[in-house]
């Protein structure tokens, strides 16, 4: 277990203070030396994505200065060039105006061309949960396993990146740690990096691979993190927190600050993380809207990874539960939803007419008297212009500090925290008309009430002339409907290929314990100076590192499989959910929630390589000359190559059909004998859907070695009666269950 490190840590939090404070002027300087760069040439940053690095003796810099001197001369190119990729890929960031992008998109090497536009970020229990025990079976290859963590950076004093008991890097590894004053790698955290190609820093941007955010350190310490006892919030989430491969090591790529993570900047990580020789890559940040395949950098970095035996890990986004919400998506990634743990948290409110209401939160404060309660539209704050219409919902500024101080604030909408907050309130009381399904904490003592019990605390309010109010410390309960996709977690279909089901699978990331960086305000909200090692927050960015250190832990069995034979693994042995708890079914959950035992061990894999993505592509309408430079190699796209999404060896199947009219569908797949040399499977569909046949030839499969390749063909015809359907492909050979979700659906 990793020794305590107090002193150490508050002489460091000294030091950051004084940094920060040091470098404030340099940074606003920055900004404006920035922004000045831009309005004088009237440009924006591109990324000019050229596909696989030539071979031989390239230089990179000289051919991407070349290329912007024919489209505006010598006298721009260089300075002009904000930077290139020369590592893994071929392609570089460049300020162009967009007749000048439009001029580059025609030249000879171009791929794609696409803004720089920013992405957004998107555990004690939760391990257990998924029936992977701190007892499980590891291997010694466990400590040579790397991941990439591509983040808000770390905070590498953690007791969970401890590095007591590791030897020195693989061999295998060849990035560096840079030199920096406040940070130090060691045995653990053998690599660190960050990026900011614009040179744009916020205040609290730390200028260094150290986590400011605390984002980054909570999921490093999920995928990989040490075993750490006795860690909680504030006695919230006790037990002890570790990550899904305590002894595999940790490379740092800081590219996401106070204002999101410039897609420049992930490619960057990418081209750099390959090239040092991590074995999973994890990123838990994507855009709002999706992309296509090649004009989005993580799909590019991904692919490029995958090129080299990488598998990435991505989070499917917070914007549910629309449909096609999904922004991570592309076929050679693993997509992953959130899903929750056996735990949730109640914040009570108690009344001055002694009535207690039960809401959400996370509420470590503890009001020992009752305060005055006042609405918020009865405190607008008139000279900032705002009135009781405005001030009810308790939105930045709109409430008047001097008659909510003191007080605890009802508010008619949920985002009151911050607002009562900085306005002086002692509490707030918020009506949240969606459901979360989740806890979260605030800067002050809080409560997330319903409508009902809403409505109930406004008449309380009008009823009497001097209404109270108390809001308790949370208390930790059960949750036993879990586990199930919360609404946040995005939801599919795929909004690019309708065919090919996403998300991939779930994983924990609801009320996750992790390691956290002390500098960063367990609420988000500044000024909240709570200090905590270890914080409780969710996402879908907290369930991608659960199923990146889940992929480790297949890698540290099977080192030589490849990312699409680990990602089958995992998908094949999820655990199938509820389809009474989660309306959207598949779109929510995928395959299931992982089952990391389970997949080190899955009997047969679905396998698939380069050239079956790019067949993929070339149905997806790539042109042969694109995905030649894509690839780097002599790529051809023609009837023989060119397959559609049905013939991708993917581990399940979707079905669209328009107007749920009457469909037929053929898919080809090939499956891997990875379990016992001598078997034989079996093929069964779990509840086939009314309306529909789905067969299944040949539907049984014998092997008699390890490594041996059997394909088949399922097919599926009909008219579906609902608007999604699905069921499970089985193949069975009495001691694996290699299970495969199929989805019909409709679309207009």
């Amino acid at each position: 277990m990793a020794r305590p490190k107090n002193s150490r840590l508050w002489f460091l939090l000294l030091s950051l203070i004084c940094s920060l404070l040091n470098t404030h002027s340099t940074a606003a300087a920055s900004e404006d030396d920035g922004r000045k760069a831009i309005n004088t040439h009237l440009s924006l940053e591109y990324i000019v994505y050229m596909g696989a690095k030539p071979a031989g003796d390239f230089s990179a810099s000289a051919s991407h200065t070349n290329m912007l001197q024919q489209v505006f001369g010598s006298s721009r190119a260089s300075t002009s060039l904000v930077r290139s990729y020369k590592k893994s890929f071929n392609g570089f960031v460049a300020k162009l105006t967009e007749e000048e992008m439009q001029q580059m998109k025609g030249m000879d090497g171009v791929v794609s061309i696409f803004p720089n536009e920013k992405k957004q970020l998107h555990t004690t229990r939760s391990w257990d949960f998924v029936g992977f025990p701190q007892q499980v079976k590891r291997t010694s290859f466990e400590s040579d396993i790397i991941i990439g963590m591509l983040d808000t950076g770390i905070w590498p004093e953690s007791d969970s990146f401890d590095d007591e008991g590791f030897g020195p890097p693989p061999r295998k590894w060849k990035g560096t740690c840079h030199g920096f004053s406040n940070f130090t790698c060691n045995n653990k955290i053998i690599g660190a990096k960050y990026y900011r190609s614009d040179g744009e820093f916020g205040r609290e941007d730390l200028r260094s691979p150290r986590d400011s955010l605390g984002h980054g350190t909570h999921t490093a310490s999920t995928a990989a993190g040490g075993l750490v006892s006795m860690a909680s919030l504030m006695g919230f989430g006790l037990g002890t927190a570790r990550g899904g491969v305590p002894s595999a090591r940790i490379a740092v790529y800081k590219i996401c600050w106070s204002d999101g993570c410039h897609g420049a900047d992930v490619l960057a990580a990418f081209d750099d993380a390959i090239a040092d020789g991590v074995d999973i890559i994890s990123i838990s940040a994507g855009s709002s809207t999706p992309s296509n395949y090649f004009e989005d950098p993580i799909a590019i970095g991904a692919f490029h990874a995958m090129k080299n035996g990488i598998l990435t890990s991505t989070s499917a986004g917070n914007e549910g539960p629309r449909f096609i919400s999904i922004t991570n998506f592309s076929p050679w990634s693993l997509s992953v939803a959130a899903s929750t743990i056996d735990r949730k948290f109640f914040t009570k409110v108690k009344l001055g007419d002694s009535k207690v209401y039960k809401g959400f939160s996370i509420n470590t404060f503890e009001l020992n008297d009752m305060y005055p309660l006042i609405y918020g539209g009865d405190a607008p704050n008139t000279r900032g212009g705002f009135r009781g219409n405005t001030s009810r919902f308790c939105k930045i500024k709109s409430l008047n500090p001097n008659l909510v101080k003191g007080k605890i604030v009802f508010c008619d909408g949920k985002g009151g925290g911050k607002a009562a907050f900085l306005a002086g309130a002692i509490g707030t009381l918020m009506v949240d008309k969606l459901p979360k399904g989740f806890s979260s904490s605030f800067p002050l003592p809080a409560s997330r009430l319903s409508v009902g019990d809403g409505r109930r605390i406004a008449h309380y309010i009008n009823s009497t002339s001097d209404p109270t109010a108390s809001i308790l410390k949370s208390i930790e309960v059960n949750d036993t409907l879990a586990p199930y996709v919360p609404p946040f977690s995005s939801r599919g279909p795929n909004p690019i290929t309708h065919d090919l089901l996403k998300p991939d699978l779930t994983s924990p990331g609801v009320h996750i314990v992790a390691a956290w960086s002390p500098i960063s305000p367990i609420s988000d909200v500044k000024g909240d100076n709570r200090v905590a090692q270890y914080n409780i927050i969710t996402g879908t960015s907290m369930a991608c590192p659960h199923a990146t250190g889940a992929a480790a832990y297949i890698k540290s069995f099977h080192p030589t499989w490849s990312p699409a034979a680990i990602k089958s693994a995992l998908m094949t042995t999820a655990t199938p959910m509820s389809a009474k708890k989660n309306p959207q079914v598949e779109f929510a959950y995928g395959a299931g929630n992982i089952d990391p035992v389970k997949a080190v061990h899955p009997g047969l894999v679905y396998d698939a390589n380069e050239i079956d993505f790019v067949n993929f592509l070339c149905g997806q309408g790539y042109t042969a000359k694109a995905l030649r430079q894509v690839t780097g190699d002599h790529s051809v796209c023609s009837k023989a190559t060119n397959g559609t999404v049905w013939n991708l060896n993917y581990p399940s199947f979707a079905l669209s059909t328009f107007n749920k009219e009457s469909i037929v569908g053929t898919f080809n797949r090939s499956v891997t004998n990875v379990g016992l040399a001598v078997s034989t499977y079996k093929a069964t569909i779990i509840g086939a859907p009314k309306g529909l046949k789905i067969k299944v030839k040949p539907n049984i499969l014998s092997f008699t070695s390890i490594g041996q390749k059997q394909s088949f063909v399922l097919k599926v015809e009909g008219r579906i009666v609902e608007d999604i359907v699905s069921t499970s492909l089985v193949w069975d050979n009495g001691v694996h269950q290699v299970r495969s979700p199929i989805v019909v659906y409709g679309v207009e």
